[in-house]
């Protein structure tokens, strides 16, 4: 996780989970960007997820967390961005596999689904798994070909 930046957003419906994510982030001297939500006023998620997602495609941030109340919206938001791997996660081994196999560069949460202690777990599983590559770099090489 050395010099890792980390762009983070949330809607109103995840903003308690993304203040604590960012204290995990802090406390591991991670550096990162938050694009917002900075209240709990209702918000739209796809401004907040387009947001961190540019920031991913351009390489100006390494990765990216959005977390909304079921981190749906967000995971489909933000993969519309090209060359972005937006993968929504609700447990442990879906946020290893996520990096490992798949090389996600955003991870997606829901905060109305998962606990505040499952979230941070999923969190610090990704942001320390890296990519695997081999057979699977050929597999995320053709999720980034053209499409029809």
């Amino acid at each position: 996780m050395e010099n890792l930046k980390v762009a983070i957003g949330s809607d109103h419906g995840g903003f308690n989970y993304k203040e604590s994510i960012i204290d995990y982030l802090k406390a591991r001297n991670i550096e990162f960007v938050d694009v917002g939500t900075y209240t709990r006023e209702s918000c739209d998620y796809p401004e907040i997820a387009q947001k961190v997602a540019r920031l991913v495609a351009t390489g100006e941030v390494d990765r990216g967390i959005l977390v909304c109340g079921t981190g749906i919206g967000m995971s489909i938001a933000a993969n519309k961005v090209r060359n972005i791997r937006a993968a929504l996660c609700g447990d442990t081994y879906s946020a290893r596999v996520s990096r490992a196999h798949n090389n996600a560069n955003i991870l997606c949460l829901g905060e109305r689904v998962i606990g505040e202690h499952l979230a941070l777990d999923i969190v610090d599983i990704w942001l320390k798994t890296g990519f695997e590559g081999g057979r699977h770099k050929r597999r995320v090489d053709m999720i980034e070909m053209p499409r029809a």
